[in-house]
């Protein structure tokens, strides 16, 4: 189980990190309304697992954008989840297809697995997030919120 967290964790950093699209330049330039802190961290003890988000204006979006919690039911969470990394997944198999700077590697989520409300509305939200922002459609109807 931590394996399948920490897979998620780096697929998080690796994305965030390969496909930033300011330079250098504009990186060392002062920023006006951008979060200090843009990690999102949520762990829970008893499951033994901890999911870490670092993506450029996520916690922003998350905090402006994002449907608010309980929102959206637990079942439908894992729902869209399930749906949205199925085809994560089977984009990662597909590097000619599809962007591999974008599908490095697959998450191991497992449906039967109960990780919480708070673990399921986070990876819900960073599906949503990473679908408008990098113009990328999963599955279904996507919000642009």
């Amino acid at each position: 189980m931590k394996k399948s967290i920490s897979i998620l964790i780096l697929l998080f950093i690796i994305i965030a990190c390969s496909i930033t699209s300011k330079n250098i330049a504009e990186a060392n330039q002062p920023a006006k309304n951008v979060a200090v802190n843009d990690t999102v961290r949520i762990a829970n003890d008893s499951l033994e697992y901890e999911v870490i988000i670092i993506d450029n204006g996520f916690s922003t979006w998350l905090a402006s954008r994002a449907f608010p919690r309980n929102y959206h039911s637990l079942s439908y969470l894992e729902n869209k989840n399930n749906q949205y990394i199925t085809e994560w997944n089977s984009r990662v198999l597909q590097p000619l297809r599809y962007d591999p700077n974008l599908y490095e590697m697959s998450i191991n989520y497992n449906p039967t697995t109960k990780y919480g409300y708070e673990v399921n509305y986070l990876i819900y939200n960073y599906m949503i997030y990473f679908q408008n922002t990098y113009k990328q459609k999963l599955w279904g109807y996507v919000p642009s919120r």
